[in-house]
């Protein structure tokens, strides 16, 4: 148990520290320019659309298949709408330029729940090192992944104007839950793992949420939606590669 403990530690740390490096290109990046207004959220919302499918919608169909349980379509489709009604409902309470912020950061964090979930389950499941390659395979595929959703956070953010080094910790802050959340799933595995499609699910509702209602419409441009288009790309490329 000591061993699958550290393992799982170490696993969510490095995807977090992924997250925290992707969040740090806003130290790097000039967003002054009127232009990054566009293109800044059009890439966020490329990456966060094919997180959305690749991630966590296809994941979770898959597992219902595995089990056999359910309709595959039912916890994917019920799991979306109420991540969507749940940032609809955010939404409508916050309102205004800070509540826009606030649900761009709660839509990516919701997303790292699940996949800090995945990985701790991963390593919790690796039996007497049996499984361990894969789940090591698994915690660099999504530490690679999260390095595109870290600056998808910050970046978007220092384009409306916050500061530098809260925009980062804005974009850090979203990637705090995988360590937390994974290594509950640790001690947690039997409880969590059959409900892992409706948390996937749910996360991806949030996501094409914000995706739709606030980051397209800020790159209603040429440049913008070469940029969504961008951001899909590499999101797909890095989820198909590293699976």
């Amino acid at each position: 148990m000591t061993s699958t403990f550290l393992w799982a530690l170490a696993g969510t740390q490095f995807i977090f520290l992924m997250t925290t490096l992707g969040a740090s290109l806003v130290f790097f990046l000039r967003s002054s320019a009127p232009r990054f207004r566009t293109v800044l959220p059009g890439f966020a919302g490329g990456v966060m659309a094919a997180a959305s499918v690749w991630s966590l919608l296809l994941p979770a169909i898959e597992q219902i298949n595995a089990e056999g349980r359910l309709p595959a379509w039912l916890p994917a489709a019920a799991g979306l709408l109420l991540g969507a009604l749940f940032l609809t409902a955010a939404d409508a309470l916050q309102g205004g330029a800070r509540g826009r912020d606030r649900m761009l950061f709660t839509a990516i964090t919701l997303h790292n729940i699940p996949e800090g979930m995945a990985v701790g389950l991963a390593f919790a499941l690796a039996a007497d090192g049996e499984g361990l390659a894969a789940a090591l395979a698994l915690a660099l595929g999504i530490g690679i992944q999260n390095f595109p959703e870290g600056a998808a956070v910050s970046l978007p953010l220092r384009s409306r104007g916050m500061g530098r080094g809260k925009a980062f910790l804005w974009g850090m802050g979203s990637g705090a839950v995988e360590p937390v959340f994974g290594m509950l799933a640790v001690f947690a595995a039997s409880l969590i793992h059959p409900a892992m499609p409706w948390l996937l699910s749910f996360s991806a509702g949030a996501m094409l949420y914000v995706t739709a209602h606030e980051l397209c419409p800020e790159a209603a441009d040429r440049a913008g939606s070469l940029a969504f288009i961008g951001g899909f790309a590499l999101m797909m490329a890095l989820d198909i590669a590293l699976t």
